[in-house]
């Protein structure tokens, strides 16, 4: 992609943005936050969280984003009897008698692990690897894989029996835990009307990975001034109780709190909200919009805070 200046290339992805939710608005009715922020998690090189109870198009809501992106997308069913190698692939003999690696379908571009949480955790940590470092390692052989990668994983908040609760580190690879909420009353007749008929609709792609790639490398080199880092980095050290920035309600209400690669994603964050909004650098109002959904998985309540309601959310925004 040619452009002569960083602010040509700017406007150019806004444009994009534009386009797609454009685009992906003629399938998904409504979740306007919940569709900014996956495609914030995407600039931004990120992997997302989707929690939400059944039937609110999460799953529908990753497979338009894919389609509108133009990259190879994937679905993982994640059962209880998945075992890694069903999502990393596996070595098998072939006719010449040697050993070849045959690829799962982690190896992908956009990968839905839809319903993680109900897979044991021996499956879950074999997307570790693969969600930080992007590579996988099958038979004692590194693989890379496919550029962009990212994954968007989906969980019911309410049925727990039989679950096998995401442990912290899993979690804190998450850029965003993004919450699924009802539509309102006219979104749910939108949806209602355009999804019991026999329409169809042929979504166009917007973006392909190499246009991806290159608009999540111009976030990465959008300035910051010293003051917003500084605001971000008390902001994540405030949910730490046993630190000095520690307010009230962190030291009362959370026994954890969130480490320092909360800090890095509302940098990153703030850059790629800013950058949508039409600004050429981020301020502190970009970094409190992406805080919630950023910080949101990463700090644990306490026995009080839930005796008394406080809620996650409701302890975040006291931060602000």
């Amino acid at each position: 992609m040619n452009f002569s200046s960083d602010k040509e290339a700017l406007e150019a992805l806004r444009s994009k943005y534009a386009a797609l939710t454009s685009e992906i608005g003629k399938v998904i009715v409504g979740q306007e936050e919940t569709i900014k922020n996956v495609l914030i998690s995407i600039f931004s090189n990120g992997h997302c969280l989707l929690v939400g109870v059944p039937g609110l198009a999460k799953t529908l809501l990753v497979n338009t984003i894919a389609d509108s992106l133009g990259l190879k997308f994937n679905r993982i069913q994640f059962t209880p009897d998945l075992m890694p190698s069903d999502i990393i692939g596996s070595e098998i003999l072939g006719e010449n008698r040697e050993f070849k690696f045959v690829k799962g379908p982690l190896f992908s571009n956009i990968v839905l692990a839809d319903e993680i949480n109900r897979t044991p955790p021996k499956t879950q940590s074999a997307l570790l690897e693969a969600m930080q470092e992007r590579s996988v390692t099958a038979a004692g052989t590194n693989y890379k894989l496919d550029t962009p990668f990212f994954v968007l994983a989906t969980q019911n908040p309410i049925e727990q029996e039989g679950t096998y609760p995401l442990p912290e580190a899993q979690l804190d690879r998450f850029m965003f835990n993004i919450w699924v909420d009802y539509p309102s009353f006219s979104e749910e007749v939108d949806i209602v009307k355009s999804t019991t008929g026999n329409k169809s609709v042929q979504l166009k792609s917007i973006l392909n990975g190499e246009e991806i790639t290159y608009f999540q490398n111009l976030i990465r080199k959008i300035p910051v001034n010293d003051n917003v880092i500084e605001y971000a980095v008390r902001l994540a050290s405030k949910t730490r109780p046993n630190n000095d920035n520690a307010t009230e309600v962190t030291k009362n209400f959370l026994s954890w709190g969130a480490g320092p690669r909360a800090s890095q994603y509302l940098i990153i964050g703030a850059k790629c909200h800013a950058a949508l909004a039409g600004k050429f650098s981020p301020d502190i109002e970009d970094v409190q919009a992406v805080a919630l959904p950023i910080l949101r998985h990463r700090i644990v309540r306490n026995y009080k805070a839930e005796a008394e309601g406080y809620t996650v959310e409701k302890i975040v925004k006291s931060l602000f």
